[in-house]
């Protein structure tokens, strides 16, 4: 029988420290969030949890994560059929939790869903309950006539304009569809330097 996991923000959250909440969705670049936790959990007073659709569980191991020194949040952790009034709903305490928002990769099916509000899984319910006050950033990843679709170019306009999150990238590259162009996620080490400056990071001393 699988253990049932709980998260409450009190509890979790930890004095001192940056709380990093690291989002994956349905583009190859979740490849990546595994790298972005490891590096960050290199610094000092850090926590993270990972929160990822369906989608993006096709192209990370949540082990992986896990090894590192996180936790992957699915929606079947939130959607267990046993709830009673008064536990803690999961997407209510992670976006207690959090410092700062990644969304990495977005892909346009999610920031489609963000643009018009819609709360179908954790992920969107988490983002439609966050604080204004949240720093959330987004880092588009999608094949290049995706992301050059007019409708993308409207998505992006609401998510920056009316949602206010900040939006970082794409870059061009040669992109795992075989097409060249325009979508390709920030890289990630790029995305950990964000966080890095944003609040003063310092690297853990390395032992030998």
């Amino acid at each position: 029988m699988t253990l049932l996991k709980r998260f409450v923000a009190e509890t979790e959250k930890s004095e001192g420290h940056t709380h990093i909440l690291l989002i994956t969705t349905g583009s190859v670049a979740s490849i990546k969030a595994p790298l972005i936790v490891a590096e960050l959990l290199h610094y000092q007073n850090v926590k993270i949890e990972v929160v990822s659709t369906k989608a993006s569980l096709v192209f990370f191991d949540a082990a992986d994560i896990e090894k590192a020194g996180s936790r992957v949040w699915k929606d079947e952790d939130e959607w267990t059929g046993g709830y009673r009034i008064g536990d803690p709903i999961l997407h209510i305490e992670l976006r207690r939790w959090a410092d700062i928002v990644l969304i990495a990769p977005c892909s346009a099916n999610t920031l489609s869903k963000i643009a018009h509000g819609l709360c179908d899984n954790l992920v969107t319910s988490l983002l439609r309950a966050l604080s204004p006050s949240t720093p959330t950033y987004v880092f588009p990843a999608m094949n290049t006539l995706m992301y050059e679709h007019p409708l993308t170019t409207e998505h992006l306009r609401i998510v920056k304009e009316v949602v206010k999150y900040q939006v970082v990238g794409p870059i061009g590259k040669n992109l795992a569809c075989g097409d060249v162009g325009l979508g390709a996620m920030t890289e990630w080490k790029d995305i950990v330097q964000i966080v890095v400056d944003k609040f003063s990071l310092v690297r853990k001393a390395e032992t030998r």
